[in-house]
């Protein structure tokens, strides 16, 4: 069974304004000071982010349980210092960044400009185990027409600088800013999936492969895929179901491709379009289905991505638990619906961040 990992960004903010705070050096620090040897937490691109990361896990309530003690000892460690976390893809309200202090921060900084400075997003990442390079990128080019689903079930960030922004997932728009980002045409093979890299790096417009951002990669650092399209999810058992069906679309890749299957030729054109449309609609209304290309309502989709994955998600038990997820995401909708309901009962977005502090601890 293939191991899962999942690495999350947080905002760090005042927990009784909502105002993100710049103190995620004072955080770290206080988390060594508790666990000398931690490598959980790490500093992010601003100040005001925390990054965790869990340990590569194959059962998914482990899983579960380790997103949640990460982000009660975030909180912890944030509110000893008189900081809260909370899982929000954005700020709701109006923030001027401040850069972390880093060397490549810096240069990224002077080379972008302006949108360097627009990304105090939070993301969350899925890393999964493959066998070889040859599996792995025979898996992101069978995962390119589900990930814009991904997007859509993850989609948790409405706000951005105090505004509405009539999208659901505000934060890979703006992520979408870097030269580098979004979906990719299918490589075929490992040889043609590190050339584009190597091409990428040598034209001095990225500064390593590090900066290669595209929705699905090889790890650099691990034997995984790494699937890094979903916006943070404010509740903890999203991404669960995030990771258990990002898993089950990677066992179900490698199946298709040892079967002889070939990958789907979608162009990289459409993949952007189906992208647009789950970010600007998240599940609120319809979203392009991943073989037609056509709209098609989004529990639809849902539906499709169960019964696509539906093998893996036996073979790993996982089959009930997705379910169970799905009709629940469903019922009450993603962190952007969230945050909208909250605005619309309180009237206020400091209301909003506060409540979604209380909500990121579960």
């Amino acid at each position: 069974m293939r191991t899962v990992g999942v690495e999350e960004e947080l905002l760090l903010v005042d927990p009784d304004s909502g105002d993100p705070k710049a103190l995620a050096a004072a955080v770290l620090a206080r988390a060594a000071q508790d666990d000398p040897g931690q490598q959980v937490f790490e500093k992010e691109l601003f100040g005001q982010m925390l990054e965790f990361a869990t340990h590569p896990q194959s059962d998914m309530a482990q899983l579960g349980d380790e997103i949640v003690r990460c982000r009660k000892e975030a909180a912890r460690h944030a509110g000893e210092i008189g900081c809260g976390v909370a899982a929000l893809a954005t700020s709701p309200l109006p923030v001027s960044p401040s850069l972390s202090v880093n060397g490549r921060y810096q240069w990224l900084a002077e080379r972008y400009g302006i949108p360097t400075w627009d990304q105090l997003v939070c993301g969350c990442h899925v890393h999964v185990s493959v066998e070889s390079d040859e599996e792995g990128v025979a898996v992101l080019d069978r995962l390119r027409p589900w990930l814009p689903v991904l997007r859509a079930m993850s989609a948790n960030s409405p706000f951005w600088q105090g505004r509405e922004t009539d999208y659901a997932s505000y934060r890979s728009r703006v992520w979408n800013r870097w030269p580098s980002a979004g979906p990719t045409e299918p490589f075929g093979t490992p040889e043609r999936y590190h050339r584009r890299v190597t091409d990428m790096v040598d034209t001095g417009v990225v500064l390593d492969e590090g900066m290669v951002y595209f929705d699905a990669r090889l790890s650099a650092r691990y034997p995984t895929v790494e699937v890094r399209v979903a916006d943070v999810c404010l509740c903890a058992e999203t991404a669960v179901l995030l990771a258990t069906l990002v898993r089950a679309l990677v066992d179900t890749a490698a199946a298709e491709w040892r079967a002889g299957r070939p990958a789907p030729d979608t162009g990289v054109s459409l993949l952007r379009l189906a992208d647009w449309q789950a970010a600007r609609f998240g599940l609120e209304e319809d979203l392009l289905d991943p073989v037609t290309l056509r709209p098609r309502p989004a529990a639809r989709v849902l539906e499709s991505l169960l019964e696509h994955t539906g093998d893996a998600l036996k073979a790993n038990g996982d089959a009930d638990r997705a379910a169970r997820g799905m009709e629940e995401l469903l019922r009450r909708g993603n962190g952007a619906r969230e945050q909208r309901e909250l605005l619309e009962r309180t009237g206020s977005l400091r209301d909003v961040v506060t409540e979604c502090v209380r909500r990121t601890q579960g």
